[in-house]
């Protein structure tokens, strides 16, 4: 019964790391990867394989809920119009997760195999990090300076952004989908990649965020599926301890992800993404050390 509680406490645990990381830019798979080496979870390896992926259809759930309205093409209160923009918008979705799909089915078994360690996350964390620093540096600012022909006169034009996720086209549906790629190798943070991708293509932090939210429902759903499949075919079982540590992981990080995901949404009107970027940098370095000490 106390081994019992211990697990359910852990999954507890394992849950609000994935509700929160899940969503902000800083990797919820190299969080889970690494608050496994210090709290393991008394489950299989396959199993373990399997739950740090499914685990996360819990914080995709509450995307579907928090944004179910702009999602839903058959919402009668949307006239034809707008059913029609919400169709288009999630053609664009699909779109954008075909590099990431292709390149994930591929070599998701080598990457299981060789990326998924502690030294590679800090190395992602850091790497990520710096470049959401100098992304935001160079896009920080409001306006732009140009230069007049006629003269030596600077003029000052504001710079041009996507402020709605609707304004995002195909040409950058697909490049943001190329930049999801780069999540593949843990630490790097799906939703830090997407975004910081979109950021780079011009589009605005907001619309960039609901986007990559958006981009979270096929990409984890195809994932969890891959994940569920593969644990099927390997033969291994799962015993009614291990099916509550997935429930109850699941459910925490639904809760815990609707509160995180209206947070993030009013953070991003008002502050850039350059405080992630700086705590990513710490803990990636702190962990490094951490592993290359012992």
């Amino acid at each position: 019964m106390i081994e019992s509680l211990r697990e359910i406490l852990k999954a507890i645990l394992f849950g609000i790391v994935e509700g929160i990381t899940e969503w902000l830019p800083i990797s919820s798979t190299g969080h889970l990867i690494l608050l496994n080496e210090f709290i393991n979870l008394q489950v299989s390896d396959e199993f373990r394989s399997m739950f740090d992926v499914v685990i996360q259809l819990g914080a995709i759930l509450a995307v579907i809920v928090l944004f179910f309205h702009k999602l839903n093409p058959f919402a009668p209160s949307k006239s034809a119009g707008e059913k029609k923009q919400t169709w288009t918008l999630w053609f664009k979705v699909i779109a954008a997760i075909i590099p990431s799909g292709i390149v994930g089915v591929l070599f998701d078994d080598w990457m299981d195999e060789h990326l998924h360690n502690g030294i590679v996350v800090s190395i992602a964390l850091i790497v990520y990090g710096i470049a959401f620093i100098l992304v935001e540096r160079r896009n920080g600012g409001k306006y732009l300076k140009i230069a007049e022909k006629d003269g030596p006169t600077v003029v000052f034009t504001k710079r041009r952004t996507i402020e709605d996720v609707h304004g995002i086209d195909y040409k950058n549906a697909l490049l943001i989908g190329a930049f999801q790629c780069l999540s593949l190798i843990p630490g790097t943070s799906r939703s830090g990649s997407t975004i910081l991708g979109a950021i780079m293509l011009g589009v605005g932090r907001s619309a960039g965020a609901e986007f990559s939210f958006f981009m979270a429902i096929p990409t984890m759903l195809g994932a969890s599926a891959i994940k569920l499949l593969k644990f099927l075919l390997s033969g291994a079982t799962a015993g009614g301890m291990e099916i509550a540590v997935l429930i109850v992981g699941c459910v925490v990080s639904f809760i815990v992800s609707l509160l995180v995901i209206k947070g993030l949404m009013e953070y991003v009107r008002r502050h850039s993404f350059s405080a992630f970027g700086v705590y990513r940098i710490i803990l990636g370095a702190v962990v490094l050390v951490y592993f290359l000490i012992f």
